[in-house]
C-alpha cells in the first residue's frame, strides 16, 4: 500500500500586499492618457506612495511619501496643471523619473 504524496507547503509571498486608493486609476489630459497608482503596503498607517504610468511605460515616481491619499492625487493635479500632462511621458537618464 502507498502511501499519499504529502501537499506541498506554499511558500509566503515575498511581493508585499498593496492596498491601492480609491483616487488609483486612468486621467486623461490633451488626448494623453497616464495610469496614477497611489498605494501603500496593505493594513498599515504607511504613507501613501505615488507613481504615474505613461502608455510608452514611463515611470514616474515621487521620492516622499504622503500622509494621505488625497495629498497625493492633489500632488499629482498640481503637477499636471503646472507640467502638463506631457512631462509624464519624457525620460529622464534611467527608465525611472522621480519628482
Amino acid at each position: 500500500m502507498s502511501k499519499p504524496p504529502k501537499p506541498e507547503k506554499s511558500k509566503p509571498s515575498k511581493e508585499p500586499v498593496l492596498e491601492h486608493s480609491e483616487f488609483s486609476g486612468e486621467f486623461e489630459d490633451e488626448d494623453i492618457t497616464v495610469l496614477v497608482d497611489i498605494f501603500r503596503n496593505a493594513g498599515t498607517n504607511e504613507d501613501w506612495t505615488l507613481e504615474v504610468i505613461s502608455q510608452t511605460e514611463v515611470v514616474t515616481t515621487w521620492e516622499d511619501g504622503f500622509a494621505t491619499d488625497k495629498d497625493a492625487w492633489e500632488e499629482f493635479l498640481a503637477t499636471a496643471e503646472r507640467d502638463g500632462i506631457k512631462s509624464f511621458l519624457e525620460e529622464g537618464e534611467d527608465e525611472t523619473s522621480v519628482h
